[in-house]
Formats: structure tokens, C-alpha cells, sequence
């Protein structure tokens, strides 16, 4: 998971400190957006806020550029604490929450992103990622909700990932490095230095001689595995025999 907004945002970087709330009236979501905070160099976390009315005081205070805000709190949910402040105190917004029904909403109060719980920091990656994680996506007008196992191959496109996935594909705003760390490595080998599989969708790997593979997908697409990454297919390939 990343801070990296889907559109173009005032958070683009440019060596600017990004003065962060975070608001949420749980203790371990809090605890855990904290964590993730902490990765991003050009972050500061000004205030935490557990209800409504300390985020409204915080961003007055702080003046902050960037509102991590939890939809459901026991005295304002985040939609309200928005409507409380003017334009000028207005941050920029990533919405927080255990339900993906308000993905719509947060998205027309142009919220930069949608961050579904329970979040994936990067200690419970080296765990093991669950390869049923969702990302929440804007494309074409609507808000698709994407489980992570469906993706077939992923390529890297400047600075965004395609993700194809069946006969669709989504750009998503996000490094290939970064978004590689989301995925199960159980299920997701990088094959190319833009390019990441999902092992359960290879149908074939042809040798040819330069030392490669073309790997075969299940729905005819063909990619090249570069020498590089060879070695890291045939383990994969290997491991689930």
C-alpha cells in the first residue's frame, strides 16, 4: 500500500514536508497507518485524532496538507468533518474504512484514494500478503474493486502499472517495485523488469535460445521472461510441482 494518489494531486512530490493527520477512532488502525507514515520520507504526522470534532480542531491548528480520515466515527463520520471546513482549510483527502460501499461517495468529494482495512503495512507483507487483497481503482467513470487474485500479468507503464486482467486492463497509479510487494509471492513472480505473472495463469513456457522463455498465458497472451529472472521462474515453477 501507498501514499501515491490515482490522479494528479497537490501531493506530487517536490521536496516539500506533507503535514498528515490521521483520524480514526480505532487504536491498531491508527497505530498501523502510523507505520505506514513512517516509510515516507517526506511525511510528517502532525496530529492523531480519534472522533470528528479533534480532526476538525487538528487541521486548523496544523494546517495540514494531507487527512488520513476513517468514514465511520462514533460523533462525525469523515463526510461531515469535510462539510465543516471552508475551501481554504481544506487538505488534500485519502479516506479510511472497512467498507467499500463509500467508494463512490469519497470519490465525488474528490478524495485522492480509498484505502481498504485492514491495511497491508509492510510488516505484515514479510508475513505473508494474502493474494485476495483489493485495490479501489478509477477507470472510465466508475469505481471497479479489484482482488488482487484475478490480476493475469502486470506491466509497467511511466510512472504507473497496467494491470490486465482478463480482457480489461487498469492503470493504477504505483511503481512495479511497489506494487509487487503488495502481492503474494506465492502467487506473483517478476519475470522482466516491467513485467510480474501470476503463476496460477501460465499455461506454457516455451525455451528459446537466447536463454529465455516465452511464458504462455492461459488466454494466449505471450511474454517474454528475461535471463535475469529466469532462475526466479524456474524456483516458482519448482516449488509449486
Amino acid at each position: 500500500m501507498s501514499l501515491n494518489a490515482h490522479a494528479t494531486s497537490p501531493l506530487e512530490k517536490t521536496g516539500k514536508v506533507i503535514r498528515t493527520i490521521i483520524a480514526d477512532d480505532e487504536r491498531l488502525a491508527r497505530e498501523k497507518l502510523r507505520n505506514l507514515l513512517a516509510s515516507e520520507t517526506d511525511v510528517k504526522l502532525v496530529a492523531e485524532c480519534s472522533n470528528g470534532k479533534q480532526a476538525i480542531s487538528a487541521i486548523r491548528l496544523h494546517r495540514a496538507d494531507l487527512l488520513l480520515l476513517d468514514i465511520q466515527m462514533p460523533d462525525m463520520d469523515g463526510f461531515e468533518v469535510l462539510n465543516e471546513l471552508s475551501a481554504e482549510e481544506m487538505p488534500a483527502v485519502i479516506f479510511t474504512s472497512a467498507y467499500d460501499q463509500y467508494a463512490i461517495r469519497a470519490f465525488e468529494v474528490r478524495a485522492l484514494d480509498y484505502l481498504l482495512k485492514p491495511f497491508q503495512v509492510k510488516s505484515e507483507i514479510k508475513s505473508g500478503p494474502s493474494p485476495e487483497g483489493r485495490l479501489v481503482i478509477r477507470a472510465k467513470g466508475r469505481v471497479v474493486f479489484l482482488t488482487l487474485g484475478e490480476i493475469d500479468w502486470i506491466e509497467a507503464s511511466a510512472n504507473y502499472v497496467r494491470l490486465n486482467v482478463g480482457k480489461e486492463s487498469h492503470l493504477f497509479r504505483e511503481t512495479i517495485g511497489r506494487i509487487s510487494e503488495r502481492l503474494n509471492p506465492n502467487h506473483f513472480v517478476r519475470i522482466h523488469r516491467s513485467t510480474i505473472v501470476n503463476l496460477r495463469k501460465i499455461k506454457e513456457l516455451i525455451p528459446v535460445n537466447s536463454g529465455e522463455y516465452i511464458v504462455v498465458l492461459e488466454n494466449g497472451k505471450e511474454l517474454s521472461c528475461s535471463r535475469g529472472y529466469r532462475a526466479a521462474l524456474e524456483g516458482m515453477i519448482e516449488k509449486r510441482s
